[in-house]
C-alpha cells in the first residue's frame, strides 16, 4: 500500500513553489549507495512504491533498501468535465517535494555492481533524472 501519514493538521494544503537544491537529506547517511534526484518534482506515493518493489524484487531478500523521501503533500484534483467552482477538490494521491541533490532510495549489505543494478531499475520508474552515487567518506 502506498505511503502516507497517519494523520494530519490540515488535510489540503497550497501547491507552493519549489526552487533551489536540496540542503537537506542530499548525502548518503544509511545505506552504502544512494539514487540522488537531478531534477524538481513531485514525486507520488505510487511511484515510491513501484521503486520500492522493483529493489528489493531486484535483490532478492539480500541487504536493505531505504526510503530516503516521505509523500506528506495532499494533491488534490477536480473530477474530469467539473464546472469551475464549488470549492477545492478532495485530495487524489499523496507526493514527496524532490529537489535536485535529494537522496531517494539507499542499499546497504551488497556489492557495488548489485547495488548499480537495482538502482538503475528503482531509476526506470522515477519520473526525474538520477544519478548513483557512494557514500562519502570524512576524515
Amino acid at each position: 500500500m502506498p505511503r502516507m501519514p497517519k494523520r494530519i493538521k490540515f488535510r489540503k494544503q497550497m501547491r507552493g513553489v519549489l526552487k533551489g537544491n536540496a540542503t537537506r537529506g542530499n548525502f548518503v547517511a544509511y545505506g552504502d549507495y544512494g539514487l540522488q534526484s537531478l531534477e524538481m518534482h513531485w514525486l507520488s506515493a505510487r511511484q515510491i512504491e513501484a521503486g520500492r518493489i522493483a529493489a528489493q524484487h531486484f535483490l532478492r531478500r539480500q541487504g536493505k533498501v531505504y526510503i530516503r523521501v516521505f509523500p506528506d503533500k495532499p494533491i488534490s484534483k477536480k473530477p474530469l468535465e467539473t464546472r469551475m467552482g464549488k470549492g477545492k477538490a478532495d485530495t487524489e494521491y499523496w507526493a514527496a517535494r524532490v529537489k535536485p541533490g535529494t537522496m531517494l532510495f539507499e542499499i546497504a549489505g551488497v556489492p557495488e555492481n548489485v547495488a548499480k543494478q537495482a538502482m538503475a531499475r528503482v531509476a526506470h520508474k522515477m519520473p526525474v533524472r538520477c544519478r548513483f552515487v557512494g557514500r562519502r567518506l570524512t576524515v
